[in-house]
């Protein structure tokens, strides 16, 4: 008979970066996915997969808690390889142990305004974000002919959903002063060239580091985009017509806090 196939965290790892699960990621979730699928190599590289249970789900995303958005990370792709496991038949179908374990709360402090001593260039990809409730990679694709009347037609990288985001009056300003040196909105230099992910987010690091900026940057645009339509009263499917999530229970995740508080100032306003 064939030998048996090791079933630890590094042969489990080796054979998801192989599957179709992993293949059909878009380049950034994958990149992203790589990261944590690294991580898990380090960290749990030969123990036995059947080995794994909630608390040590829960121990790893609680041990990385000072980078939120890592350790919400290692939970999802935690839960990703866990069905592959399953798929393999390396564990009992519906003992996936990081199914259903809470992600952490970033707990930032509401966003202000973006400091127009940003600069035109950092201003425009702040308020493209904003304005369009975008994820970063969507916005640094969009096109000066993808504009239509008084919005902009995108088609999500992520969902492939398709789109059309009327613009809001500060984004609206921004592009009207906003010279088009190329075919996409945030090109840049004498021959319009695409401006990358790692140089919106140096752009945006370095006007950060500038002006002590703590609160202003580039991931939560599209969760603050949410929370302001939240904040104004928009219902779950409003917010989703413009931000394109897929399920409302994203949209309630994003917009919750705010929309909480909102109802809650109203109905103790009701007790004077």
């Amino acid at each position: 008979p064939p030998p048996a196939t090791r079933r630890d965290f590094n042969a489990l790892v080796k054979s998801y970066r192989l599957s179709h699960r992993f293949s059909k990621l878009k380049p950034r979730t994958m990149a992203d996915y790589d990261n944590v699928l690294e991580w898990i190599e380090r960290k749990f590289g030969k123990l036995p997969v059947a080995g794994l249970e909630r608390r040590h789900v829960i121990e790893a995303r609680d041990a990385n808690a000072s980078t939120v958005r890592f350790a919400n990370y290692i939970v999802q792709v935690l839960s990703v390889v866990m069905e592959h496991a399953i798929d393999l038949g390396w564990r009992d179908a519906g003992s996936n142990p990081a199914r259903g374990v809470s992600t952490l709360s970033s707990g930032r402090a509401q966003r202000l305004p973006w400091p127009p001593a940003a600069g035109p260039r950092a201003l425009l990809i702040f308020e493209l974000c904003l304005g369009t409730g975008q994820r970063i990679g969507d916005v640094l694709k969009m096109r000066w002919d993808d504009i239509d009347a008084d919005g902009i037609n995108v088609t999500q990288g992520k969902t492939g959903a398709a789109l059309w985001v009327p613009f809001t009056p500060s984004l609206r300003a921004v592009l009207a002063a906003t010279p088009r040196v190329g075919m996409t909105i945030c090109a840049h230099g004498k021959f319009g060239r695409p401006t990358s992910y790692r140089m919106a987010a140096d752009i945006v690091m370095e006007v950060r580091t500038k002006i002590g900026a703590e609160a202003y940057d580039l991931h939560s645009l599209r969760y603050t985009a949410a929370a302001e339509l939240a904040a104004l009263g928009c219902s779950d499917e409003l917010i989703a017509s413009v931000t394109g999530h897929r399920t409302l229970a994203m949209v309630r995740k994003y917009a919750g806090a705010v929309r909480q508080k909102t109802r809650a100032t109203d109905a103790q306003s009701r007790r004077k």
